[in-house]
């Protein structure tokens, strides 16, 4: 199943506020919704009632969502383990070996710089 529509519609089912959700995931409501929309598609059953005023979850979309939250934490472990092991080969600084001359600076050397 695709996670980007499990992500939205765990979001959705936490907060139960579309815009929240979207804040939540970094992307516009609308966005949310659509993703939820495609989930039920996918599915075959609403996961929301859509006849009340307030965003609710319907009876599907409360047993579902324990077995969404599972698949994406399954995935994040998995995704945790596949990861690299931080470290490596260390880089040489590549700067200069002396501080750049500062404009306007007279030289240690020199009682009076040229022009």
């Amino acid at each position: 199943m695709d996670h980007k529509l499990l992500r939205s519609f765990v979001a959705a089912a936490e907060t139960l506020h579309y815009a929240k959700a979207g804040k939540l995931l970094d992307v516009p409501r609308s966005t949310v919704v659509t993703d939820v929309r495609k989930l039920e598609g996918i599915l075959g059953y609403e996961l929301f009632r859509r006849d009340v005023e307030s965003t609710q979850l319907s009876d599907a979309g409360a047993a579902f969502l324990p077995d969404a939250q599972r698949q994406l934490a399954a995935s994040a472990a998995a995704a945790a383990r596949s990861a690299p092991a931080p470290g490596g080969k260390a880089k040489a600084s590549k700067g200069k070996g002396r501080a750049p001359k500062v404009k306007g600076e007279p030289l240690p050397y020199k009682k009076r710089q040229g022009r």
